[in-house]
């Protein structure tokens, strides 16, 4: 008896372990440990609101299987499927072909298999899984992770998000269906008609159509690849193409780079502006341009930079620097061939430039980079290896072959001075000026020559050499005038070659003409402005100290204190008048 009725137990125990079903693995994403959030519900039981046929049997382990039309429903979102496993002591369920839920606040989410969990209102889906928000953004992937309760949803696998105007793709996402707002993670690539935006880390808010840009990134134009917004942090509007940029970000645009510490640029309008640390960069002029605040104008190829500007034109043999306080670059269709373009600059209010044999100063400077002439208005002033060069306007004209000055133009109140002896410091200038000047540059680089029209008039030291001693020695200073001058300029002389029309000249001893005489009225060596390095055009002016020269009228003294002298002698010799 105690045999069969231990058989008997055995036989009983084994059956009741055969009828009871066998627990779902979860995966641990049902299982997090993360606390219970404040807003969940109370937990509720899954419900089974329709199928054509319920079953039970080893398939799925002794659960309850519903086959056929089925339909659960948990706390407001609706559950189909073509076949759902309920695992009832888990309040879970397994959803298997034709997958749809319905959440309570308009979204859904489809494919071929589902997993829900009742107590934690968390989901996984797994193939051809396609999530709808309300207002038509369609995320695919292959296997989405979702949570009711902080209603949010995540893949890992990569997946396409699409919100009718463009198409995101990125490795991973997390996408917050409350704000609408989706972190994308991995490489991600959002792509539109005319643009696509690839990153590591962005935040794309369907709402505003915002992408806040968290890693380097690039925002590329479809039709133009070279035109690209780079970035490592800042925002982009995937509707109106603008752009905030805050760190490591350049703007590419015609061939030109625009950098700054904060950005803004409108891919529409191709406007942009830059802020703090500001370059403008056109590799193909070999020409960049620095300031603290500068604008670019794409559709009308110009540039504008302030607050303390200065562009560099780089050379092979010898760079070009300007400044001012507003720097304009732009291009302009050739007049002959609009196929080609023609690069200017504009350096306006207190412009300054330097080259090695040639620098000067305006209220204004303009530029053509193309042609190489180089334009100076408003009281100009150039200097030239010892030499300065003054009038109403001035024009340089520049070989683009050798990028050597060839020669200038003065217009109106031209007028040249040179220093007799850089050597010593007397005050000794050869001087020539009049209405128009050229002047032209020798193949030293230096000024040569110097053509006067109009008023034509020159003071010059005459030397010559003792034929004893073999050394120059001063024979006086000439004073020439007529309507055209032609002067050439040496080392330490200036020689009148040529004077036409009405020719008026007169070489005087040392001894005979007073030192007034020896400048025209309108002199000014300006050594307080002048640029002597680069560096000097980064403010107003140098304000070097003014140059003191030695003025030498010993001889001249010496003759009128003879001649003085005399005149007393023959004052002595008056009779004197005596009053009665």
């Amino acid at each position: 008896m105690r045999l069969l009725f231990a058989i008997l137990v055995f036989i009983s125990t084994f059956t009741f372990a055969q009828d009871r079903p066998k627990p779902v693995q979860k995966d641990p994403y049902f299982t997090s440990s993360a606390a219970p959030k404040k807003n969940a519900a109370p937990t509720e039981t899954v419900k089974h609101r329709h199928s054509d046929q319920l079953r039970k049997d080893t398939k799925y382990d002794g659960n309850n299987y519903f086959v056929g039309n089925v339909v659960f429903e948990h706390q407001g979102s609706i559950l189909n499927a073509d076949e759902v496993v309920l695992y009832d002591e888990q309040n879970f369920v397994k959803a298997i072909g034709n997958v749809k839920l319905q959440n309570a606040d308009g979204s859904v989410i489809t494919a071929d298999e589902m997993e829900y969990d009742g107590n934690t209102q968390r989901g996984i889906a797994r193939k051809n899984v396609v999530l709808t928000d309300p207002k038509g953004t369609i995320i695919k992937t292959e296997t989405m992770y979702y949570d009711r309760i902080s209603n949010q949803a995540y893949y890992n696998t990569g997946g396409t998000i699409n919100d009718g105007k463009s198409t995101t793709y990125s490795k991973s996402a997390t996408y917050f269906l409350t704000t609408r707002t989706i972190d994308l993670t991995g490489r991600v690539k959002i792509e539109d008609a005319q643009y696509v935006l690839e990153g590591d880390n962005v935040v794309q808010n369907q709402n505003t159509n915002i992408v806040d840009i968290n890693g380097p990134t690039t925002i590329t134009n479809k039709k133009n690849p070279k035109n690209r917004i780079i970035t490592d942090k800042g925002n982009y509007n995937t509707n109106t193409k603008e752009a905030f940029l805050y760190k490591n970000s350049r703007v590419h645009y015609n061939d030109k780079i625009l950098t700054g510490d904060e950005m803004y640029y409108n891919q529409l309008t191709g406007f942009g502006k830059a802020t703090g640390n500001v370059t403008l960069d056109d590799p193909l002029e070999r020409r960049w341009i620095k300031g603290g605040y500068g604008e670019i104008f794409e559709k009308k190829d110009s540039a504008m930079m302030t607050k303390n500007p200065y562009a560099v034109k780089a050379m092979e043999k010898d760079s070009m620097y300007f400044a001012a306080e507003k720097i304009i670059s732009f291009q302009r269709p050739d007049s002959l061939d609009i196929k080609v373009k023609k690069s200017f600059l504009r350096a306006y209010k207190k412009g300054r430039f330097y080259k090695s044999n040639a620098q000067g100063r305006a209220d204004s400077i303009a530029f053509n980079e193309t042609d190489g002439v180089l334009h100076m208005y408003t009281k100009p002033i150039l200097w030239s290896n010892g030499k300065q060069v003054t009038g109403d306007k001035v024009e340089a004209y520049f070989n683009t072959q050798t990028e050597n000055i060839d020669s200038l133009k003065v217009l109106g109140n031209a007028f040249a001075i040179s220093k007799v002896d850089s050597l010593n410091m007397k005050d000794e200038f050869n001087q020539v000026k009049g209405k128009l000047m050229t002047v032209y540059y020798g193949e030293d680089n230096n000024i040569k020559e110097a053509k006067v029209i109009g008023n034509a008039q020159a003071i010059t030291f005459s030397d010559d050499v003792n034929e004893e001693t073999k050394e120059k020695e001063r024979i006086g200073i000439s004073l020439t005038s007529c309507g055209i001058i032609d002067a050439i300029f040496e080392e330490k002389a200036l020689y009148v070659v040529e004077c036409n029309i009405g020719a008026v000249a007169d070489t005087y001893p040392m001894s005979k003409i007073e030192p007034a005489r020896r400048k025209f009225q309108d002199f000014n060596w300006n050594t307080k402005d002048r640029i002597l390095k680069w560096q000097d055009i980064l403010v107003d002016t140098p304000n070097y100290e003014e140059v003191k020269y030695e003025s030498d009228t010993a001889l001249y003294d010496k003759a009128q204190e003879a001649i003085d002298k005399e005149r007393a002698k023959e004052e002595a010799k008056k009779p004197k008048r005596v009053r009665r």
